[in-house]
């Protein structure tokens, strides 16, 4: 799952000591080994900042998404995991990769997501759907024309989400005019 995911070697390395303190805590019965492994390599890649959407995790795992999450959240609080929130900023170096756009559009997105995180709007988003917004929004701010479908299809998020989160954004860049 971790080479699926690009993931780098120390995190499938923290992933198994997760999985490994998990079955010394007897965490696994009730559940599956699938299952808490799968959550063991998302809490990992949190850890070290090379996070992964959920959604992600689950189109190369055999595991559905509500057990992975639930799954998740259990193995977390039992082991006391330090595990921040994501961030929106983790996400654009890959996006922008993968739509092989140039470095100032990261640079414009890094922009738009620390306005957007000075003006409280983080709380309660989806860190990847901001920095789809983010990416979308630098693109069209570049000159490098990137349209939502295919940033939705790099994120695995709705056109929707954002286009909300990409109004939401502009509107906290103070000097950018709102457009769509």
């Amino acid at each position: 799952m971790s080479s699926a995911l690009g993931l780098p070697k120390n995190v499938r390395e923290t992933a198994s000591v997760i999985y490994r303190r998990a079955l010394s805590e007897d965490l696994l019965p009730g559940r599956s080994i699938e299952g808490v492994a799968t959550a063991a390599l998302y809490a990992a890649a949190r850890q070290a900042n090379t996070p992964r959407s959920l959604d992600e995790v689950t189109n190369v795992s055999r595991v559905d998404k509500d057990e992975i999450a639930r799954t998740y959240r259990y193995v977390v609080r039992e082991l006391s995991l330090e595990i921040a929130p994501a961030d929106p900023t983790s996400y654009v170096p890959r996006f922008v990769s993968d739509l092989e756009l140039g470095d100032e559009v990261e640079r414009q997105a890094r922009s738009l997501l620390e306005s957007a995180k000075a003006e409280g709007i983080y709380s309660g988003k989806s860190p990847v759907g901001l920095a789809a917004a983010a990416v979308y929004a630098a693109g069209l701010l570049t000159n490098e024309r990137v349209t939502q479908n295919q940033v939705s299809e790099v994120a695995n998020i709705s056109e929707v989400t954002i286009r909300n989160r990409y109004h939401e954004l502009l509107e906290a860049q103070d000097d950018v005019p709102v457009e769509a």
